[in-house]
C-alpha cells in the first residue's frame, strides 16, 4: 500500500526538455574536454585521459547533486539560505589562507582536499548566493525601492561575497555575480533611479579595476589591438580565432583540432567553444549556441509559471541568469565581442567544481519546474499555510462547499424531552408537532 500524506502538496513531473538539454550539453562537454586535452595531459602528466578522468568525475557527482535537489521542496533552500551562504563565505575565506588555499597562474582560487580534484569556492558562492539573495528580496517585499532598506543593504552583501572573490583575484566569476544579482534585485522591483546609479557606479569600478591591475590592462589592449602584438598579448585572441576560422562550415572533424596542441592557452577550460568550432564548424557551434537559448527559454519559462511565488520566480530567474551571463561572456570573449575574462563556458570547459556547481544550479531550476507543473500547487500551499486540512481548488476545478456535519434532532433523542408512557408502561407515540415540522426527522427502523 503506497502512504500518502493527506493535504501535502504534490509535485508535478520536472521539465524535461530541461533535463534533456543539460545531458546533451554535458555529453558535449565530455566528448569537447577530452579531445583538447588529452595532448596537455600526456605532456604535463604523462597520462592523456588524466583530464577527462577527473571530468567524468565531477559530471558524476554533479549529476547526483542534480537529482537530490530536483526532488527536494525548494522553499527548504529558503529557510537555509543563511547557512548555505555562510558556508560559501567560509569557503571563500579559506582560498586565502596560506598552507590551504592553492595558486596557479598568479590566483589563489582552490582548495586541496588530498588527491581529490582542488575545490572551487567562488564557483559554489555563486549559487549560495543566487539562493540568499533571492530569499532575502522575497521577505523585503516592497521595502526593495527604499534606498536605506534596499539598496544599502544590498550593495553590503553584494560587495562582501565579491569582494572576497577579487582577493582571489577573479574578475570573470565577480562580474558573473554582480550582473545576476543586480538582475534580480532589479526584476525584484526595485526603483529604476537607483539601478542606474547602481549601473554608472559599477561600471566605473569596474574601469577602475582593470586600470590599476596590469595583466587586465594587457588583456583590454589585446582586445582592442591584437594584431599588433601578436606573439605576445594578442597571441591567445588570434589563435582562438584561427581556430574559429580553420573550422569552416562543417569543422575538421572529432579530434581534428590543430590548434589545441599547445597553440591556444586553456584550450580545454575557457577556449573550449574555439575547440568545438573548429571540429565542428560553424553548424555545431551554432548548435551549442542553439541549445544554451533554448535552455534560457526553458528557464524563464519556468520562472513565470511561479511568478506569484516571489522567492521561487526570483530563485528561478537567477539561476537563468547566471548561466545565461556566463555563457555569453565566454563565448564573446572567444569570438573577440569583449575581452576575455577566463570564465568557463557551463557544461562544456573543463573544470569539476564549475561542472559540479552548475549542475546543482539546474536542479534547483528543475526543482521549481516540478512545483511550477501542479497547477494547483500555490493554492494548496496557502490552504496549508491558512490552517486547512487539506489542497484548495485549483484553475480549471470547480470549488466544493464542505458539506454540514449538522445533524438534524429527532423527537425523542434529541430534543431533550420524554415520551409519555401510556398505563401499559410503553410509551406513547408522540404526536406529529404542527409548528415544527421541519425539526423531526423520519427514521426507517
Amino acid at each position: 500500500m503506497i502512504k500518502r500524506s493527506i493535504g501535502r502538496p504534490q509535485p508535478a513531473r520536472p521539465d524535461f526538455a530541461i533535463v534533456a538539454l543539460v545531458l546533451l550539453l554535458t555529453g558535449i562537454g565530455l566528448v569537447a574536454v577530452y579531445s583538447a586535452s588529452f595532448a596537455i595531459g600526456l605532456n604535463d602528466y604523462g597520462d592523456a585521459n588524466y583530464f577527462i578522468i577527473r571530468q567524468v568525475m565531477g559530471v558524476g557527482g554533479g549529476l547526483m547533486a542534480m537529482v537530490v535537489i530536483a526532488r527536494m521542496d525548494y522553499h527548504t533552500l529558503r529557510r537555509l539560505s543563511p547557512l548555505i551562504l555562510f558556508v560559501a563565505l567560509c569557503g571563500l575565506a579559506l582560498v586565502l589562507v596560506p598552507g590551504i588555499g592553492h595558486g596557479s597562474n598568479g590566483a589563489h582560487r582552490w582548495i586541496r582536499l588530498g588527491p581529490l580534484p582542488p575545490v572551487q569556492p567562488s564557483e559554489f558562492a555563486k549559487l549560495a548566493m543566487v539562493i540568499y539573495i533571492a530569499a532575502w528580496l522575497a521577505a523585503k517585499g516592497q521595502q526593495v525601492e527604499r534606498f536605506s532598506l534596499g539598496v544599502i543593504p544590498f550593495v553590503l552583501m553584494v560587495g562582501l561575497v565579491g569582494g572576497l572573490i577579487m582577493l582571489e583575484p577573479d574578475m570573470g566569476t565577480f562580474l558573473v555575480l554582480v550582473l545576476t544579482t543586480g538582475t534580480m534585485f532589479f526584476l525584484a522591483g526595485a526603483s529604476i533611479s537607483h539601478i542606474i546609479t547602481l549601473v554608472l557606479s559599477g561600471a566605473a569600478g569596474c574601469a577602475m579595476l582593470v586600470v590599476v591591475e596590469p595583466y587586465r590592462f594587457r588583456r583590454l589592449i589585446s582586445f582592442l589591438d591584437a594584431e599588433k602584438d601578436p606573439t605576445g598579448n594578442g597571441f591567445q585572441v588570434l589563435q582562438l580565432l584561427i581556430a574559429l576560422g580553420s573550422g569552416g562550415l562543417r569543422g575538421l572533424g572529432l579530434g581534428e583540432s590543430r590548434q589545441k596542441f599547445f597553440y591556444i592557452p586553456g584550450a580545454h577550460t575557457d577556449g573550449i567553444f574555439a575547440i568545438v568550432g573548429e571540429e565542428l564548424g560553424f553548424v555545431g557551434a551554432v548548435f551549442v549556441i542553439a541549445m544554451f537559448v533554448m535552455l534560457i527559454g526553458r528557464g524563464i519559462r519556468t520562472a513565470l509559471a511561479v511568478k506569484e511565488d516571489k522567492f521561487g520566480y526570483l530563485l528561478a530567474l537567477g539561476v537563468v541568469c547566471w548561466l545565461g551571463f556566463q555563457s555569453v561572456i565566454n563565448i564573446a570573449g572567444v569570438t573577440r565581442s569583449l575581452p576575455l575574462t577566463g570564465i568557463p563556458l557551463p557544461f562544456l570547459s573543463y573544470g569539476s567544481s564549475a561542472t559540479l556547481a552548475v549542475l546543482c544550479a539546474v536542479g534547483v531550476l528543475l526543482s521549481v519546474s516540478r512545483y511550477a507543473g501542479s497547477a494547483s500547487y500555490l493554492d494548496r500551499r496557502r490552504s496549508l499555510a491558512a490552517g486547512g486540512a487539506g489542497p484548495g481548488p485549483g484553475p480549471g476545478r470547480a470549488s466544493q462547499q464542505p458539506r454540514s456535519r449538522r445533524r438534524m434532532p429527532v423527537a425523542g433523542r434529541f430534543t431533550g424531552r420524554r415520551r409519555p408512557s401510556g398505563s401499559d408502561g410503553r410509551p406513547k407515540p408522540s404526536p406529529e408537532p404542527a409548528a415544527e415540522p421541519a425539526l423531526y426527522v423520519r427514521r426507517k427502523a
